[in-house]
């Protein structure tokens, strides 16, 4: 591995640890967690004081595979079906974690995506 991958990923790591010290999913209020990776995309929203996962989309999934899942219109798309799986198990208040990432293309489309989609937060 070169080392300014490295130092990014170590940087990353430092950002996800010092905003999960804030954001603490309950019952009431799950956390929307989201993973980027260089080719897909994965959201759960999970009950941290259980730690169980409520409900998840993933650019991995069979249906999602083939559409492909490293770009902005992948996050949209999964934004907007975690926020229909999230409603459907009853949840429309989420907290969101994004993971250490820059609020910035996939991760911003992602939220913007499940805000439509009726997710609150």
């Amino acid at each position: 591995m070169s080392n300014m991958s490295e130092v990014r990923r170590t940087n990353r790591q430092r950002r996800h640890r010092r905003v999960r010290k804030k954001i603490h999913g309950t019952a009431a209020r799950p956390r929307l967690a989201v993973y980027r990776s260089n080719k897909h995309l994965t959201l759960q929203v999970i009950d941290d004081d259980l730690g169980r996962t409520i409900a998840s989309a993933s650019s991995v999934e069979t249906g999602e595979r083939e559409k492909g899942g490293a770009t902005v219109d992948a996050a949209k798309r999964l934004g907007g079906l975690l926020a229909e799986r999230a409603k459907a198990a009853g949840v429309t208040k989420v907290v969101f974690d994004r993971g250490g990432y820059l609020y910035h293309g996939r991760i911003a489309a992602v939220a913007e995506a499940a805000r439509e989609a009726g997710l609150e937060f």
